[in-house]
């Protein structure tokens, strides 16, 4: 990941209804959510809906299979991941104590459930 790409996912997430669908996407996970379901969840209307994952596609975050009449949209999380890794690079300038709390907030997100 690179300055550009970085530039390209945030300016994608920089617009309400991209971000909740994105949010949306990653919460579905692995299953993801079919373009008409994720446009009725966000009261917009199909094709606004399509034109924002469209941004979405291009900027890296999401990715659509084809299953019949639907697109099952699912949220890239590893893309994700590149973006934090990318703006968390040179965190702290190498003194772990000053990112260890940012770290350990997003930790109870992501724990496996046994």
């Amino acid at each position: 990941m690179d300055a550009n790409d970085t530039i390209d996912a945030l300016a994608a997430l920089a617009q309400p209804t991209r971000l909740e669908a994105f949010r949306q996407l990653a919460g579905a996970e692995p299953e993801g959510i079919a373009a008409g379901d994720l446009a009725r969840r966000l009261d917009v209307p199909q094709n606004t809906m399509s034109a924002h994952l469209a941004v979405l596609t291009r900027a890296g975050l999401v990715s659509g299979d084809r299953q019949g009449r639907s697109i099952i949209y699912r949220a890239d999380l590893p893309a994700l991941r590149n973006v934090l890794l990318f703006l968390l690079q040179d965190c702290c300038d190498g003194r772990p104590e000053i990112c260890a709390p940012l770290i350990a907030e997003l930790s109870p997100c992501c724990t496996p459930s046994e």
